[in-house]
Parts: C-alpha cells; structure tokens; sequence
C-alpha cells in the first residue's frame, strides 16, 4: 500500500480489526447508494472518506432549496444540477481516489436487476416503499446484501437484510402498507441531523460488512432522537 494511501486511511488501518487487509477491502468494495437523498448524503459522504473503491449513486433528482436542511453533499452552488452529479462533485472533491458512476435513472422493475448486479452490496436511501419493496425482492433473488434505514419526523430504523442467508424486508414487512397510510417527510417533516444519524449507521454497517466485522442480522434497530431513545426488535 503507498504512503499516501497509508497516510489517508491510516486512523482505520490502526485499528486492531480493520488492519491493512481491511483498508484493501474497502479500497476493492463495490457499494451501489440508491437514493442521494437525506440518507443517501451521509452514506456517500462517508462510505468515500473510508476510500470505498467503486461507488455507484442512482437518484434520478434535481436537488432543490428545501434539501439542503439534511442533504448535507449538496450546497447552494448545486440547487438545480441533478443530485448525482452533485453527489459526483462532492466525491470527487473528498476523495479522488474513488471510482464513482453515477446513475441518473429511477430503480424500476426493468432495471434494477441489471443495475444491482454490478454490485457488492446495496445501501438503499431511497424515499418510498415501491423503490424499498423492489430493491429488497431484487437483492433477494440476487443474493445480494442489503442495508436498510428509513426515516421519519425524530424517528428512524436500521437493519440489514439477506446477509450469508439472513431475512428480508418481507420477513419484517410482508406487504407495504396501502398508500393512504403512507406518511412521508414531504408532509411531516424532518429535523435534518436525524438523517446523519442514521444514514451514518447505515455506512458504519456497510463497512463492517466489507470488512467481515461481525453483525447484528435478523434485527431491527429503532431510534427515536426525540426521547432519545435506542431499541433493537428481533424477527
């Protein structure tokens, strides 16, 4: 490994269970972030500092004035440019070193399988049980992992589904919930350093799976910052 990269990384390589065998994994990760959103944000922002080598980002908006309280990649500058190539210039900016592809393009029944296979592991931001549903039924038959968070007003949830035969969404969830029931942060809001709660989460996750660390499957961790409160529910 060369002195500059020793040097960028070397705060997790001195950790006893990350080491230099963990940084080359990182480096040789294949991370697709759907959604570069609330959640989207802190995953890409810190999957790129940790110097995952291959990352995909699929969003297919704009970004616009009212993001920038928790879309903490985007600025001012970018209001207006689509959000993957805003994610793209924050990236690339952070880290030079990583290997971005951007897709401008909704996660659909007739691309996601095509789109997911290209990668490692899925981290998925996305805002709405549709795109959720599709991509935890696509990883499925894929077999590939998947890192879950949603989040709501003061409240999110973590979990990580299909992992070395572990359970899925539709174990937790089987059906989405009907669409008159559906609440969403457009209406009710969101305190925008939730999102970096948990979407910080949802990285810390990806990379203990890139790396091997051990991990929580089967569980659903609850996180209510208003109470502050954290719970994990097996299922």
């Amino acid at each position: 490994m060369s002195k500059d990269i020793f040097a960028r990384y070397s705060r997790q390589i001195f950790i006893e269970e990350i080491g230099l065998e963990g940084q080359r994994k990182i480096i040789n990760s294949k991370v697709l972030v759907i959604g570069a959103g609330g959640l989207g944000s802190p995953v890409i922002q810190y999957l790129a500092a940790a110097g995952v080598g291959n990352m995909g980002v699929a969003d297919f908006d704009e970004v616009e004035l009212h993001n920038l309280n928790r879309q903490i990649i985007h600025t001012e500058n970018t209001v207006r440019t689509s959000k993957v190539k805003s994610a793209e210039l924050f990236v690339k900016n952070l880290n030079h070193q990583v290997s971005f592809t951007g897709i401008e393009k909704k996660i659909t029944p007739s691309n996601a399988e095509e789109i997911l296979s290209q990668y490692d592991i899925i981290v998925d931001g996305s805002d709405n049980f549709t795109t959720r549903y599709l991509i935890n039924d696509t990883c499925t038959k894929l077999e590939k992992p998947l890192v879950y968070g949603s989040i709501l007003g003061f409240s999110g949830q973590v979990a990580i589904f299909n992992y070395k035969g572990s359970k899925n969404l539709r174990d937790l969830f089987p059906e989405p919930p009907s669409e008159e029931n559906i609440p969403d942060c457009d209406s009710l809001g969101v305190l925008g350093a939730l999102p970096g709660i948990v979407g910080s989460m949802m990285a810390m996750q990806a990379l203990k799976m890139i790396t091997g660390l051990p991990l929580q499957t089967d569980q659903l961790t609850l996180i209510d910052t208003l109470n502050w409160k954290f719970q994990t529910i097996d299922f």
